[in-house]
């Protein structure tokens, strides 16, 4: 009689209910610390304190990144591996509207990859990208002067001619970046991939549709849906956010051309899969 009347009780404090921790992974993936950018200093707190709860039966990760660093890319995705090693849970990754490139990268990292069918996945290549100002500072009259201690030291300065050696270098490292990338989503979907290398692994970004019949994700759906389907409707969801000090101070404008700058970075990112 008593457990009857005290049961309602317990739901309203969500005692006996699953807790389900949530961390968001948003953003364009950076060493630095600017707003709206993903690394491993700043995720790897957020990380700790998911697994960190012992009952919860299992960790959702939700990624919306078009990628950016391959080594933060890889630094995230291993952490969350190392946890879940350590903590015997597994991870269950969310796709919202990206998980391209480095955000795909991370993905992976997920024991499942669950996909909005309208986002984005893929696109496992390496990208390196700059500009040429040759020709606008000799119609400026401007003479370039460089002075270097060892003959590859300026590889591909904007303002000067670009090499064909200098290429040939940079395509060097790309491969190279571009098979650790491989040599992971093979690893991480062994048995799932259901399309060759030379579809897989051009660069090319998908639907989520799509992507769930390429073997790039497992399934199609949502976050609450998901998580109430697998756990019951009383799964109490909970964010794990990065923790705020009490006396911290708001921006008061002496960093705005640095974070408008990063925006301008962020957008062009975001826009390799159109959005």
């Amino acid at each position: 009689m008593t457990n009857r009347f005290l049961r309602p009780i317990s739901r309203l404090f969500g005692k006996g209910a699953p807790i389900v921790p949530i961390v968001r992974l948003q953003g364009v993936i950076a060493s630095d610390t600017r707003p709206g950018r993903l690394n491993i200093a700043g995720v790897a707190p957020l990380l700790k304190r998911a697994f960190a709860i012992k009952s919860a039966p299992a960790v959702a990760i939700v990624v919306n990144s078009p990628g950016g660093s391959p080594v933060q890319s890889r630094l995230i995705a291993k952490r969350i591996r190392d946890l879940a090693t350590e903590h015997n849970k597994p991870v269950l990754v969310f796709v919202e509207d990206a998980a391209a490139s480095g955000g795909y990268f991370i993905a992976t990292a997920g024991d499942e990859i669950i996909a909005d069918p309208s986002s984005i996945v893929g696109s496992v290549g390496v990208i390196m990208a700059g500009f040429g100002f040759v020709e606008a500072i000799a119609k400026l009259g401007v003479e370039r002067r460089v002075h270097t201690a060892g003959r590859n030291k300026s590889t591909l300065d904007p303002f000067l001619p670009e090499k064909a050696e200098d290429v040939d270098r940079i395509k060097t490292l790309e491969l190279d970046i571009h098979q650790v990338f491989i040599d992971w989503v093979k690893t991480r979907r062994a048995g799932k991939l259901k399309a060759p290398d030379d579809t897989l692994f051009t660069g090319e970004f998908w639907s989520g549709v799509r992507g769930l019949d390429l073997g790039l994700v497992d399934s199609i759906g949502d976050l609450h849906q998901v998580l109430r389907d697998r756990f019951g409707a009383e799964v109490i969801l909970k964010l794990i956010e990065p923790k705020r000090g009490m006396f911290a101070l708001p921006n008061l404008g002496f960093s705005l051309a640095n974070d408008a700058a990063a925006a301008l970075e962020d957008r062009a990112v975001w826009a390799r899969v159109g959005l």
